[in-house]
């Protein structure tokens, strides 16, 4: 049977973690977060439906908690570089299908990226209330600022497109911009294969300048 409300799991509670956990909660999700300071955990334990006091650094800790169960893993925490990477690498390692990393810098998202965190947020750019309504309606990507000029957009696929592989499309070369992924049904495959046709229902999610990506979208 499906599953009838999202569930996320959000790792490590600051203002970020505590406005998004809220926000994914009001929006009719489930919502379990973990943090080692246990006046966080009590401040968010009376929203959320699991609160865990725990190191999130710690593998044992979270090979515990069952990652791989979510819809998406949340690590917020963005004043620790060495935090933030440790624990998207053991989410990672634990079977997060999907994870979303705060970061305070391009060179943190940059590194956050390599080592498994599948979309970057900044929050001087995204608000936790945003992101918790880009989470509910699957558009993890959707204008999603990397910095002041480059943006990861969700486009429908161009009817032009459809049939036509990434590969005939040549899209680096004619538009500035790279597909990353591809969702396609209730599937997303990242790194999609470049020989593959793209259907006419096909969201890409791409990475680029702003006004090439604007441009992208308007020939939907």
């Amino acid at each position: 049977m499906a599953k009838n409300k999202k569930e996320f799991a959000v790792l490590g509670l600051g203002r970020f973690g505590l406005s998004l956990a809220i926000s994914l909660v009001d929006a009719g999700c489930e919502v379990m977060v973990c943090d080692c300071s246990e006046e966080m955990v009590n401040e968010a334990a009376e929203y959320v439906v699991h609160a865990e006091i725990g190191d999130v650094t710690n593998k044992d800790f979270i090979q515990s908690l069952g990652l791989s169960n979510y819809d998406g893993v949340i690590v917020g925490i963005g004043d620790n570089l060495a935090s933030g990477v440790m624990t998207t690498i053991l989410a990672k390692e634990a079977g997060a299908k999907f994870i979303i990393a705060k970061a305070g810098s391009d060179l943190q998202a940059r590194i956050l990226k390599k080592v498994g965190a599948d979309s970057i947020v900044f929050p001087e750019l995204e608000t936790g209330r945003r992101i918790a309504n880009q989470l509910v309606h699957g558009n993890y990507f959707d204008a999603i600022g990397l910095s002041s000029t480059y943006s990861i957009m969700e486009i429908d696929c161009p009817g032009e497109w459809a049939g036509r592989s990434l590969k005939m499309l040549n899209l680096r070369a004619k538009h500035k911009v790279n597909v990353i992924a591809i969702k396609r049904n209730e599937e997303l495959f990242v790194t999609p294969d470049a020989n593959i046709p793209i259907l006419d229902d096909d969201i890409l999610v791409v990475i680029g300048e702003n006004e090439e990506l604007a441009e992208l979208n308007g020939m939907r």
